[in-house]
């Protein structure tokens, strides 16, 4: 059965880091693209990061702030948060990736499977 847990989210200050886990089980992590994606509250769900082999990706509001990356051996791709702002405040989640292209790495509809959400809370 193929799954995905995402988790790592909590409470943190501005400026403050926090590290997300997506653990797969059911394929190996090496095979598929694996996608970040955060929804916040009356907004639209958005794409954050990208990883497959040869390729990551991330969304332009976190762009030098994010970093994703990938464990083989513990199939678990992570994203580190750093400078964490405010509007960085939504559930995140995990997904494998259906098809191609790249280009659309940002639509949730090219994602088949998804984590259950870790929420992420930046606040003083």
């Amino acid at each position: 059965e193929v799954q995905l847990q995402a988790s790592g989210g909590g409470l943190v200050q501005p400026g403050g880091s926090l590290r997300l886990s997506c653990a797969a089980s059911g394929f190996a992590l090496d095979d598929y693209g694996i996608g970040w994606f955060r929804q916040a509250p009356g907004k639209e769900r958005e794409g954050v990061s990208f990883i497959s082999v040869g390729r990551k990706f991330y969304g332009d509001s976190v762009n030098g702030r994010f970093t994703i990356s990938r464990d083989n051996a513990k199939n678990t791709v992570y994203l580190q948060m750093n400078s964490l702002k405010p509007e960085d405040t939504a559930v995140y989640y995990c997904a494998r990736a259906s098809r191609p292209p790249f280009s659309l790495w940002r639509v949730p509809t090219n994602y088949a499977y998804w984590g259950q959400g870790t929420q992420v809370t930046v606040s003083s």
